[in-house]
Order: structure tokens, then sequence, then C-alpha cells
């Protein structure tokens, strides 16, 4: 007989777990506090336009990961999809990442692939070890390119310096001298057909699973289970006894158009007297479809409070510090594991959260069968 399982969260976390579980025999019961299932990647349709709108955010699906690739198209067929991301700088509109096109166009040249390679490397600070996020830029593209189209992004985006950021942050992001304007660099990339709320859905439709939304858990009741899953906040399983961890959070002015508005999925505005970040219209997610309509986000980044959705965890020296000790909360916690970006405190792409849950899976279902504890985290937190 499988054991009676708790999933807190109907997120991608929660439901390839759910589903992985229940296809091992496990009697799974999947909550959210929310009103629809998919976390932050649900989609709907707009009943004015028909327009399927990412309600929090634009999300673009793309993996090297050839199973989890595999994973996705059991539940939902995947039309292709080229994330090709515009910028406007100063009235003038440049293609994102930066590239060949890119910087030819802002410093008024037609250089070839290496001479624009020697052109940036001229202009760029000797920094061997960069630790910032501005030393970082300062030492890949030199002060021009990284105050046109880093700097304002960057300060909006964070509430910060860009030189209280740690580098890591910008070395995931691409220096092309080609004309390759497509944003990510996978093999695979792709848009669920019918949105990702229909992906999970189909994720969720089991018969060892059943589904509870607007549904709080909480925690005092773990042992009343064979075992928890927590992807909610970490810091919220103990009921933020120590602090709160650091998240921002993100304000979406919604409005719409007839027509075509702006041309692209994603139109970046890193100018320092613009107040967001960046203008999503939602048609061109799915350009397989057509629509009179329109319907856009404008999207502001602010600090998190207690009665905010939490997207992007800060992890700067004081969160790591706060982290470390929930984390040591954890350990002694029974019958839980923490998973996916809130339970691990970490930026997670939709297909690092879908191979940590399957690998989560396989790891419960050995440690059950051979007697031991499950993993406390899906991934290390630190």
């Amino acid at each position: 007989m499988g054991d009676r399982l708790m999933m807190v969260g109907a997120g991608l976390s929660g439901a390839v777990l759910a589903r992985q579980l229940a296809e091992a025999g496990h009697s799974v019961t999947v909550v959210d506090a929310r009103d629809h299932i998919a976390g932050n990647c649900h989609t709907a349709r707009d009943a004015q336009t028909g327009v399927m709108v990412h309600t929090y955010g634009p999300h673009i699906f793309h993996t090297d990961d050839d199973g989890v690739w595999d994973y996705v198209q059991r539940f939902a067929t995947f039309r292709p999809y080229k994330n090709q991301v515009k910028t406007t700088v100063e009235g003038r509109v440049y293609s994102l990442p930066v590239n060949l096109h890119t910087i030819n166009q802002f410093y008024g040249t037609a250089l070839r692939p290496e001479e624009a390679r020697a052109y940036v490397a001229a202009r760029t600070a000797d920094i061997p070890d960069p630790q910032t996020f501005e030393e970082q830029a300062l030492a890949f593209v030199g002060p021009d390119l990284y105050a046109a189209f880093f700097e304002g992004y960057t300060r909006k985006q964070w509430g910060t310096d860009p030189s209280n950021l740690p580098a890591s942050i910008l070395k995931r992001l691409p220096l092309r001298f080609n004309y390759d304007d497509n944003y990510f660099f996978h093999r695979h990339q792709g848009m669920p057909e019918d949105g990702y709320t229909a992906l999970v859905a189909a994720m969720l439709d089991h018969p060892g699973i059943t589904v509870h939304l607007n549904t709080v858990f909480d925690p005092a009741e773990t042992d009343q289970w064979d075992h928890v899953f927590w992807a909610g906040p970490l810091d919220g399983f103990f009921d933020y006894k120590l602090g709160r961890l650091g998240y921002r959070t993100l304000d979406f002015e919604t409005f719409r158009a007839d027509g075509d508005w702006q041309g692209c999925a994603v139109m970046n505005h890193p100018d320092a007297d613009v107040p967001y970040t960046r203008i999503s219209e939602h048609k061109h997610f799915a350009p397989w479809e057509s629509h009179a309509g329109s319907v856009l986000y404008r999207e502001f980044p602010r600090a998190c409070g207690p009665d905010d959705i939490p997207y992007y965890p800060i992890r700067l020296a004081e969160e790591k510090s706060l982290l470390a000790d929930y984390v040591a909360l954890a350990e002694q916690a029974s019958g839980v594991t923490f998973v996916g970006r809130l339970g691990t405190y970490r930026y997670l792409d939709m297909d690092v959260t879908i191979r940590e849950a399957l690998d989560l899976a396989d790891a419960y279902v050995a440690a059950r069968a051979d007697g031991e504890t499950p993993p406390r985290f899906s991934a290390a937190p630190l």
C-alpha cells in the first residue's frame, strides 16, 4: 500500500512530484492557497480579446535536458517559439541579447565579428576576477554598453546599485558577435499550445491525485501525513520566526489595444527615467493564434512585502546568512522535504524545476524502499 502524501503547492514542482509519486502507487493530496493551479506560470484566456495571458509575467520554456523535454510533451503539445527580446534606449530600438547588430547599431559601425570583438574588448575594463554585477559588466561589455542596456534595468529590477549585486547575475547573459537574436541558446524551445495551466492540469489528472485550491496547509499538521513536500516559502514553513527572506515582487499594469501594439512579445525599457522595466504583449507568445485585440503588461519591480507574491530571491549577504539559519532549522524538521523555487530560495528556470522534481520523486521512492530518510531538500539551497 502506498504512502499518504501531502503536496503543498500546485505549481510545476508540486505537479511533477504528484504525478510521479502517484504513478509509483502513492496517494497524493495537492493543496494550493491560490484559486488556480500552475503557480506563477499560470495562463488564462482574456475574456475581452481571447488572448492567452501569462498572468504572472512571461514564461518561455527552454532546455537542453532531453528527458525534461520528452516529459513535458507527454502532457502538452509544444509549438516552436523563439524568444526575440527588444529594448528601447533613448528613443531607439535594439536587439537583445547584445549581439553584432546591437553593437553596430549602437556605435554606428559596420564591423565584422572579429572586428567587433576587438572593438568591444578595447573598451572593457581589465578586471581579472569580477565580484560585483557592475565589475562583471565593465569587464564584459565596457562602460558604454553597460550604461545603455544594463545599468538602469538592473537598478529598477533589484532596487539597489549594481555594485551591490553579485557578478553571477550577469554571467548567464550572452554576448554574441553574430546576428543571432534568439535570447536563449538551448536546443529545445517552445510554448505549450494551450498554455501552461493546461499542461499542469494534465499532470495532475491522475486517479491517485486529489487537488484542493484556496487551501492553506498548516505545518503543524505535518505528522498527519506519511510525508509532506513543501513548495511554499522556506521561511513560511517556520512561520517566519527568524525573520523574512528577502524577495523582489512585481506589479503589472494591464492595458489593451487594437491590432499589434509593439510588434514583439517583450520590449525592455532600461532608461532610468522610465519607471517600468519592460512591456510584454501576450498575443506574441502564441504566434500561431490570431487576435484583433491585444493585452499588454507594464512591469514594475519593487520590494516584496508580507502580502505580496515573492518572485526573485535577493540572496545577498544578509539573506544568505538568514537562509543558513533556516536551512539548519529545516535539517532538524522531520517528515518534510522542501522543494522548488520558494522551498530552496533559488531562482529556477522551469526546466530545472521539473528536473529537480523528477529526481526527487526517484529519490523518495528509493529512500522508502531502502528504509531511509527522504532528502530534506530537492536541491541544496546554499
